[in-house]
């Protein structure tokens, strides 16, 4: 008999679209000869609920975002008995938190940027960012996608910014700019697969990078590390999942920084499109996208 499987998609935050996006290829893959498929669109909170079809055995959670990928679904998911993908309420709402996860990734000693929280134009602390140095990356604290995130060059420019980043979230993150390339590591079911080097037209990897197919989109490429750096890359990756008690997979991104790998945020529930990062991954690991979406589903039932 074939496992009755809701794909949830869609959403009410900022990533909405590309949540769509996503939904929709997992949607394509599955085998429909396995799997009887529900595509179910998030529009509000309670479609979690009321939109979910009666004898659901598995939730794909395809979210991102503030309710999707926070840990709140998953929680309500866990209510109703419904098994789902990735990782539980506890590591899903610590990695939302932009603040929380860099003050675990400190306390742990995994290294990351200096960084500060303002919730307010008046709470902007200017004495740290000058201690930081320009330029500084301001960002919502709960945001994904690069959505209102900028590269801010002098103190002129920062209020602005970090007002874009207040209109999407109560918390906004101002961050140390460190120098280099940006990576990310794929751990699928506490395996690290291959690595991911991403260089933007734009200098860093801003919204439009990641999701057009264009001229301005990033370039990704799998890369095979000197073994020196790749095992500090690897080494930092099973850290990561330890520290924070990941299951099924997480996307992490670091940048490597005059030879030193700095995580910038980990992604519980990372893009799946067919230009996002962990199908690449996989696929320079042999694992073709159909594969991947099974071998999710089956890690995440364990």
């Amino acid at each position: 008999m074939k496992k009755k499987v809701a794909v949830l998609m869609g959403g009410i935050s900022t990533e909405r679209e590309v949540s769509l996006n996503s939904g929709k290829a997992v949607v394509e893959a599955l085998d429909k000869d396995k799997y009887e498929v529900h595509e179910v669109i998030l529009n509000n909170k309670m479609d979690v609920i009321n939109k979910m079809p009666e004898g659901i055995e598995f939730a794909y959670l395809i979210l991102h975002g503030k309710y999707g990928e926070d840990g709140t679904v998953q929680s309500i998911l866990e209510s109703m008995d419904i098994p789902y993908s990735g990782c539980g309420p506890l590591t899903s709402a610590m990695c939302m938190d932009k603040n929380i996860t860099k003050k675990m990734l400190r306390d742990s000693g995994i290294p990351t940027a200096d960084w500060t929280i303002a919730r307010s134009i008046e709470d902007i602390d200017y004495d740290k960012i000058e201690e930081m140095g320009y330029p500084v990356f301001i960002k919502p604290n709960s945001g994904g996608s690069s959505v209102a995130t900028f590269k801010v060059e002098c103190r002129e420019d920062v209020e602005d910014a970090v007002k874009a980043g207040l209109e999407v979230d109560d918390i906004v993150m101002i961050e140390q700019y460190l120098p280099g390339d940006e990576y990310t590591s794929f751990v699928l079911d506490g395996e690290v697969y291959p690595t991911i080097r991403i260089s933007s037209p734009t200098g860093f990897f801003d919204f439009e990078s990641k999701y057009s197919t264009g001229s301005n989109a990033a370039k990704e490429e799998v890369v095979y590390l000197e073994d020196e750096l790749q095992e500090q890359i690897n080494k930092a990756s099973k850290a990561v999942w330890d520290t924070f008690y990941c299951r099924a997979y997480v996307r992490i991104d670091f940048i490597l920084s005059n030879g030193k790998f700095y995580v910038l945020e980990l992604n519980t529930l990372p893009g799946m499109t067919t230009t996002s990062l962990i199908p690449r991954s996989a696929n320079a690991k042999g694992l073709s996208y159909s594969e991947l979406v099974d071998k999710i589903m089956e890690t995440s039932l364990k």
